[in-house]
């Protein structure tokens, strides 16, 4: 997968989490490489979700 596939893939998967999860906002869901652990405590928190949880709803989506 190149860069661009993975940006697309994170855009998709963003708007999904932000339909499932009305509350979340664009700084919950921001995403830098190295990041991703940080984003699923930011979303843990949000959602009340185990982080395993999150992670494996995340990877269902590819």
């Amino acid at each position: 997968m190149n860069k661009d596939q993975i940006e697309g893939k994170w855009k998709q998967i963003k708007g999904k989490l932000k339909q499932k999860y009305g509350n979340l906002t664009d700084d919950d869901l921001t995403y830098s490489e190295g990041k991703f652990d940080e984003m699923l405590g930011n979303l843990q928190e949000k959602t009340g979700q185990k982080k395993q949880d999150l992670k494996n709803e995340i990877e269902s989506w590819k």
